[in-house]
């Protein structure tokens, strides 16, 4: 009987996936793990893995049966190491189109808040201060604004798709993105330091690998102009935490919207935590009830396309032998 493990869910049920695994006989077990030990124990001998946030080390693949998969719920493969799954020919499998709109929309609310000082202005009140312009200024108007994006892939170009109409213009730096898409989405490519000197508000979509992990450091935070605010929905790890705490507390930068962390969850000793200036979400930008249906059914449907002998829908790209 095929063993199937989901190492960790934030869902209301598993009902996809049990259903799957019904139809082919298999069994599913929730392994609710909360360390990378819990991991290992999971993977022992199990034919598939299925993992959200999860770190999967090459000590976990090891475990797993021969000609196993792991089929990550989301977009990224930073959690799993994609050269041991290589090594032992162990088949990876995501979902990257699925919550594109939620998470454009999560990071398009961030950068008004930000810009706007929706919380600032919210905390005042409360605090029995009516002083819009004392509490706010400096705001610039959006026409006036330009926003920088890292990376222009899906994600980010329909975060422009939806800043334009209010009149942002667009600095793009993404050796990816080629001059008819940027053209077409009416945005104009510059180097890293240019945009990082020049937009009003920075915002991350780009992939996490060992080029780009810290990327936003205490160089480039020097760089950004004292009004400038960096968004990041993407990965934590392109953020030096360190660097980023520190241009916050001593006003180098006038904001931070995050809804991703180097450590999930952001530990409890964070300073972040404590800086007025830092809006913070749970790594939430992807959630909505539809997106978690949508990702549920493609997750299982990976499951499925193993059990049967057939091609993954979206394989994971795989590194190439040191």
């Amino acid at each position: 009987m095929p063993r199937i493990v989901v190492t960790d869910a934030t869902f209301p049920s598993l009902d996809h996936e049990r259903a799957v695994a019904a139809r082919h006989g298999a069994k599913l077990e929730e392994a609710r793990c909360q360390s990378a030990a819990d991991v290992i124990a999971a993977a022992r001998g199990t034919n598939i893995l299925i993992v959200q946030f999860a770190k999967v080390t090459r000590e976990a693949i090891e475990q797993l049966a021969p000609g196993g998969a792991i089929v990550r719920y989301g977009i990224g493969l930073d959690n799993i190491d994609l050269m041991a799954a290589r090594d032992r020919a162990i088949r990876v499998a995501y979902v990257p189109d699925y919550a594109t709109g939620e998470v454009a929309d999560h990071t398009a609310a961030l950068i008004l808040t930000a810009l706007r000082k929706i919380i600032p202005l919210d905390r005042s009140v409360r605090e029995g201060v009516w002083d819009a312009v004392g509490v706010a200024r400096p705001v610039p108007s959006f026409s006036e604004s330009t926003v920088g994006f890292v990376g222009f892939g899906r994600i980010g170009r329909e975060v422009f798709a939806r800043l334009r109409p209010f009149g942002f213009s667009a600095i793009v730096a993404d050796p990816y993105t080629d001059a008819a898409t940027l053209s077409a989405s009416g945005a104009r490519a510059v180097d890293l330091d240019t945009l990082f000197s020049t937009a009003d508000v920075i915002t991350l979509h780009a992939p996490l690998t060992e080029a780009t992990r810290h990327l936003v450091n205490t160089q480039r935070l020097k760089l950004m102009k004292p009004t400038a605010a960096l968004i990041n929905t993407a990965r934590g790890g392109l953020i030096d935490p360190a660097a980023l705490e520190a241009a916050l507390a001593e006003r180098r930068i006038a904001a931070a919207a995050l809804d991703v962390f180097e450590e999930e969850p952001l530990p409890l000793t964070s300073g972040l935590r404590h800086l007025s200036n830092a809006i913070l979400t749970p790594h939430a930008a992807w959630y909505s009830s539809r997106a978690i249906d949508q990702l549920q059914i493609l997750a299982a449907d990976e499951v499925d396309r193993h059990l049967s002998g057939r091609p993954a829908r979206c394989p994971a790209p795989m590194p190439n032998p040191t």
